[in-house]
């Protein structure tokens, strides 16, 4: 007993002196951007809209649609960068472990950019919007400099993707009539010519290891091949004037993959693009990218949230270095470029925090002392400090800090929700900005943001100057705008131009008056900023950034003759879908006695066997259907009485009730998801 007094009162005292130093040496408060209690402007008027505080523009109802006068198009944005930065480091790139970044300066990127743009004029390409290139690759210094390339003469840039799969790919060519595809190697090119659609006439290879059979089934469709360098070359050797766009024109048609269907085509202007990224470091102020920066690029560029991080880097003239392309060496990237800022999203902060977890779990100790640093580091953040220099930076935090480069000052988080307690945690451990938004690609990226001094999570900030926002009412979920809640509808200088050729689903989206409709359902808390609380259109978005349409799924399911009914659920904390199954009552009952098990169907409900049964046919229906491994349930949960309009599950029309399902089930979901781990 004595001992152990002695343990406690040894800890007692370390901890009273290590408060005492931290008390002695904190440094003072700092004020926040704006006042955190109104972080929005309420405009007069029904509709009850709300815009940024930060510009008289906003105030008047106007959108902000650049930041700096001689920067208004992404052609503009790039040479800006090559001003500011005095020709220093652009675009970084390393072949793996091991291996240093080499860097390209911004001069070299900017002509070679240019030879690029050129080369294609040369292989007969015309300059101007009504040109469509199509880029197939992963992020390297090539993307960048084939986007900047088709910005010299007017052309617009069309990612395509790997999550999209060679069917939808091959849907965007076609609708965009794509006569060009750059292809980042030998295996991305294999497959666009498996069933090339006829507009297509030339590949060109990033890489120039090419096989001998992608060339002969090339030349077999009239495709011709063409390297980079190639192309680069010939642009060279004419010096082909260039055709600056306007702010007016197209600069990507950004096709998003949606959940049934085919993928839409976002059509985004370069005034979209630059409004909303200017609208962002307004409201980042002294936090905004600078020209000593260097950014981690390892999001898709096919994503507008990563494209609109490294334009406002390009703005500022910093640099962007590429991750080198296996995600699994990521933390690698980072050790070895040491980055200052890095777009991220949910699923990788998790990770994050679940490791630290992990690694103190058997300790007390280390528990102990982490409570101690997260409530020190809170302490700071309530008070606007924001630093990696304290004490608990060293004893508790180090590691995690280097294992992200030991060097961010500024994290963009974007995509999906993070949870609150995460989104607090990763902002103590890495004594950094952590900055949260919302949008959507239909609004180029963010419409709010998380503003500099407010630490409070769970929420996504207030709008950001270039858009406003109001809620609209959706009666049959009861939701109105009235008490603060609705359909998120967004309108401003950072809205889409439509969907590239599909008038009837641009008119589903946007009103006659501009308001983009988004299907999310939010509510302004009381200080002006918004939460996200449910999906109007029972389309839900996994951690991970994947769209689940859950009626699509229970649609395959209740194929099975064990499924009476199904209800497919989704977070988007969670990186799965889980569902509540309510038995087909005869058929179930019938293979329990053929199996000799007894009982009702209560009773059976709780047998694993049946469980088993049902899992298994459910997920082969699923795989045969064509569903994505992320859209197939992890676990289920038996449920022996119907869904009826008598107890509230149904509509009168028999169409599940979804919120009334969720917070029927709320139990059962929470243990499944708490099995799942």
């Amino acid at each position: 007993m004595e001992d152990y007094s002695t343990v406690v009162g040894g800890v007692a005292a370390v901890a009273a002196v290590a408060v005492a130093g931290y008390l002695l040496a904190r440094p003072p408060s700092v004020p926040p951007q704006v006042d955190l209690d109104q972080q929005s402007l309420l405009q007069e008027g029904p509709e009850m809209v709300r815009v940024s505080r930060l510009t008289k523009e906003a105030r008047e109802g106007k959108f902000m649609k650049f930041l700096y006068e001689d920067t208004r198009t992404l052609y503009e944005v790039f040479r800006r960068g090559v001003r500011e930065s005095n020709n220093g480091p652009c675009l970084g790139s390393r072949v793996g472990p091991g291996k240093p970044y080499t860097w390209l300066n911004y001069n070299e990127a900017l002509l070679r950019a240019r030879n690029f743009g050129a080369g294609l004029i040369a292989c007969g390409l015309q300059p101007g919007p009504q040109t469509f290139v199509g880029i197939y690759s992963q992020n390297c210094p090539e993307w960048i400099l084939t986007e900047q390339g088709l910005y010299c003469q007017s052309m617009v840039i069309v990612p395509l993707y790997d999550t999209l799969g060679p069917e939808a790919c091959n849907f965007i060519i076609n609708q965009a009539a794509i006569t060009t595809v750059v292809c980042q190697d030998n295996a991305k090119m294999s497959q666009l010519l498996q069933s090339p659609p006829r507009c297509l006439k030339i590949l060109v290879g990033i890489s120039t290891d090419i096989s001998n059979e992608t060339v002969q089934l090339a030349e077999k469709h009239g495709i011709s091949i063409k390297y980079f360098e190639e192309v680069e070359s010939k642009g060279a050797a004419l010096g082909i004037k260039e055709v600056p766009p306007t702010p007016e024109d197209l600069c990507t048609i950004c096709y998003t993959s949606g959940t049934t269907g085919h993928p839409k085509g976002v059509m985004l202007t370069h005034e979209n693009v630059v409004a909303d990224v200017s609208a962002v470091l307004l409201q980042m102020a002294e936090h905004k990218p600078h020209k000593s920066d260097i950014m981690i690029s390892f999001l898709p560029l096919a994503h507008m949230l990563e494209r609109c991080c490294e334009v406002g880097v390009y703005m500022a003239g910093g640099a962007v270095g590429f991750f080198s392309g296996d995600i699994r060496n990521l933390p690698d990237d980072y050790k070895a470029l040491r980055p200052t800022i890095t777009p991220t999203v949910p699923r990788l902060l998790n990770r994050v925090y679940d490791k630290v977890m992990s690694n103190i779990s058997g300790s007390s100790f280390k528990k102990f002392l982490l409570r101690l640093a997260l409530a020190s580091k809170r302490s700071d953040l309530e008070r606007g400090v924001v630093r990696k220099n304290s004490m608990w930076d060293k004893v508790v935090f180090g590691k995690v800090q280097e294992g992200m480069g030991g060097n961010l000052r500024l994290v963009v988080v974007g995509s999906a929700p993070l949870a609150g307690n995460v989104l607090t945690f990763v902002r103590c451990a890495l004594g950094c900005v952590v900055m949260e938004g919302y949008g959507q690609t239909e609004c180029v990226a963010p419409a709010t943001l998380t503003v500099q001094g407010d630490y409070h999570p769970d929420h996504v900030g207030p709008p950001i100057a270039c858009n406003a926002i109001k809620l609209c009412d959706v009666p049959d979920m009861d939701y109105f705008a009235a008490q603060g809640q609705g359909e998120v509808c967004i309108k401003g200088a950072n809205v889409f131009q439509g969907y590239f050729r599909e008038p009837e689903r641009t008119r589903e989206t946007m009103d006659s008056l501009g308001w983009l409709h988004t299907g999310d359902i939010g509510q302004w808390l009381p200080n002006g900023t918004l939460k996200i609380i449910d999906r109007k259109k029972h389309i839900f978005k996994l951690s991970q950034g994947e769209y689940i349409a859950p009626e699509k799924v229970e649609n395959i399911y209740v194929r099975s003759p064990y499924v009476a009914q199904v209800f497919v659920h989704g977070e988007s904390l969670k990186s799965c879908v889980v569902a509540v199954v309510v038995p087909e009552v005869d058929t179930v009952k019938a293979w329990a006695k053929e199996q000799g098990i007894p009982g009702t169907l209560s009773v059976l409900c709780n047998e694993d066997a049946v469980k088993q049964l049902i899992f298994q046919d459910i997920t082969r229906l699923g795989r045969e259907a064509g569903l994505k491994s992320f859209e197939q349930v992890k676990d289920i949960y038996l449920h022996p009485d119907p869904f009826s309009v008598q107890n509230g599950l149904l509509t009168p029309t028999l169409k599940a009730k979804r919120p009334q399902l969720r917070k029927y089930f709320h139990p059962q979901l929470d243990d499944l998801y708490a099995k799942l781990g």
